[in-house]
């Protein structure tokens, strides 16, 4: 039996193919974020002009809406990441079909795989890949995990608010939200005297033997 089923494939090949649908992903993902980007730029503009009018309500939803924009950009970009580091382990894994002649299973890959099957717009390229690398025996069957504490969403929409009052400030000139919180603390230095134990004590005292043999 070959190393996918029954079939005769090779695997440089079917490996190759992966990576070239990974490419085609985070193009897509690329795409994605300068979509988001032209967005938010629109929005900021409309956030300016609610200022300018007083209307505090409009430009809070506007503000809501570039975090939301920003975060789901810094996703995407986390995702790529990710996606590259897949890339990366397959090419690695031509490396040791040469060298023992079958793909090995990989934790790293299986994490990541499962991550990205949540992403919503490469869900189903991520989805068969995955099926496939299963086949081929480098991931187990995912689970997917989808729990969340009511304690992280309370802390998710806390610093949501955070990051709503920082954006009015900066696109208000200070008029709306608050101002970034600013770290008062310095830096501690340390006051306390290096301790000596016996050893150091031992080595001091043959080097002034040394010293003192010397100037004999």
């Amino acid at each position: 039996m070959g190393l996918f089923g029954k079939t005769n494939i090779d695997p440089k090949e079917k490996v190759n193919e992966w990576c070239k649908k990974l490419r085609q992903e985070g193009f897509q993902i690329d795409r994605q974020i300068r979509a988001i980007q032209r967005e938010e730029e629109k929005v900021k503009k409309s956030l300016k002009e609610a200022a300018k009018k007083g209307d505090k309500d409009v430009c809070k939803i506007l503000a809501k809406e570039i975090v939301q924009s920003r975060r789901a950009v810094g996703k995407m970009y986390a995702s790529k990441a990710q996606i590259n580091s897949i890339s990366l382990n397959m090419k690695n894994q031509l490396a040791i079909v040469r060298m023992t002649g079958s793909l090995q299973k990989s934790t790293e890959v299986m994490k990541m795989m499962s991550s990205l099957i949540k992403v919503p717009e490469i869900s189903r390229t991520m989805q068969e890949l995955s099926r496939e690398m299963m086949k081929a025996g480098i991931v187990e069957e995912m689970i997917e995990d989808t729990m969340e504490s009511v304690g992280d969403q309370e802390e998710l929409e806390e610093e949501a608010q955070k990051e709503v009052d920082k954006v009015l400030w900066e696109l208000t000139a200070g008029q709306l939200g608050k101002a970034p919180a600013v770290s008062t603390a310095t830096p501690s230095i340390a006051t306390t005297e290096p301790t000596v134990t016996l050893e150091d004590e031992a080595e001091l005292d043959e080097m002034q033997s040394r010293l003192a043999a010397l100037r004999s």
